[in-house]
């Protein structure tokens, strides 16, 4: 097994993140004595479905002082008796894992009013498996352990989708219409990177916008997805209003979206790169115990650039181009982000493999990049 960064605090914590990244393996690695439950087996679903109370009398019994719920969305109700647990102190720590939060939001959990930690497992990070790391493969493969552990990667990540429509969608009636919902998801895949406009994805997919807006909720409930906002801060211009969509894994983007003859495999490749940029940036500020945000900048008059990076100590304006080579018009978005915003570290990364500095901005391959990305240190501070 490949070493995650993942550093465990010392109280109880919930573990969020998507099936397939990994959680479960990494904690019965960790914690080789912990009490074990996992909602996935039928058996102690039920148990716990119908008398979550059980878990109280079970733990008064045994020794252990770590105890991993799995999959603990699938019986909301348990987490009263862990509360309770907690607020008894029994010298008890919990770690809770979860790969959706619809459950746990629709029964008004309030993850148990800050007693745990709230931690995330993303896919891997590049640094994680940098002696099988390949950019080219990856970006169309992804970063799910899952995928990468499996003897038929491309196999693995065709039914990963196919996985949650099954086991998260179907199985719990979240949507009425899985043939929706699968529609939904291809025509989402051309939007993997862009502004969301619900109207044209309505339109496109063939369901009603009100239904779009609730889908696109699901994916975020489910971890499939993320939603980056217009940076803001002392704006001198005109910016768009709308947010930018962005599936979790660039492997599940490229598994999904659709692959016509008069396709543009550049074009395709580039999203794909985009969004394994997005993904590591967003992993890395999820796992810092400061604030930091992860936004994009675009003008009405359509200048972007694809990641604001802000936080205590960094300002950082990241533009990702698909290119060997960087042209002329590639500097124009940070050139103009850098009028309003001087105190900006501007950074271009590209597909080749020289680094140097034109027109102030720093040009940057974009594999090392993302082999310096290491949610224990500042990154940029190795630029």
């Amino acid at each position: 097994m490949y070493k995650r960064f993942f550093i465990p605090p010392k109280q109880s914590y919930f573990l969020f993140g998507p099936r397939g990244t990994g959680k479960s393996t990494w904690l019965k690695t960790h914690y080789p004595n912990a009490y074990y439950i996992d909602l996935n087996d039928p058996e102690a679903f039920r148990l716990y479905t119908s008398a979550p109370e059980k878990l109280y009398q079970i733990l008064t019994n045994r020794s252990e002082l770590e105890v991993i719920i799995d999959e603990v969305q699938k019986v909301p109700e348990i987490l009263n008796v862990v509360h309770k647990l907690i607020e008894e102190k029994k010298g008890l720590t919990f770690i809770m894992t979860g790969s959706s939060a619809r459950k746990l939001k629709r029964h008004g959990v309030n993850l148990l009013g800050g007693r745990a930690l709230l931690k995330h497992m993303p896919p891997f990070f590049a640094k994680e498996i940098k002696d099988i790391f390949e950019l080219k493969n990856n970006i169309l493969l992804g970063m799910l352990p899952i995928v990468l552990d499996s003897f038929a990667p491309e196999e693995v990540l065709k039914a990963y989708v196919g996985i949650y429509l099954k086991e998260e969608v179907q199985a719990e009636g979240i949507v009425r219409n899985v043939g929706d919902f699968a529609r939904f998801l291809e025509v989402m895949s051309f939007s993997h990177g862009s502004v969301v406009n619900a109207s044209n994805i309505s339109r496109e997919a063939q369901i009603a916008r009100k239904t779009v807006d609730s889908y696109l909720i699901i994916l975020e409930d489910l971890l499939l997805a993320f939603h980056l906002n217009v940076f803001r801060k002392k704006a001198k211009r005109s910016l768009i209003s709308h947010s930018k969509f962005y599936f979790f894994d660039s492997g599940v983007y490229y598994s999904l979206r659709p692959k016509n003859f008069y396709d543009k495999q550049t074009e395709i490749e580039g999203a794909a790169l985009e969004g394994m940029v997005a993904q590591h940036l967003k992993a890395w500020a999820d796992a810092q115990l400061q604030k930091y945000q992860l936004h994009f900048w675009r003008t009405h008059s359509k200048v972007e650039v694809d990641f604001i990076l802000s936080g205590p100590n960094c300002f950082i304006a990241i533009e990702v181009k698909n290119g060997t080579v960087i042209h002329p018009q590639d500097f124009k978005g940070l050139e103009i982000f850098m009028e309003n915003y001087p105190e900006a570290k501007p950074i271009l990364l590209y597909r080749g493999k020289h680094k140097y500095v034109e027109r102030n901005i720093l040009c940057y391959p974009v594999e090392e990049f993302l082999l310096l990305i290491d949610p224990k240190g500042n990154f940029w501070e190795n630029l």
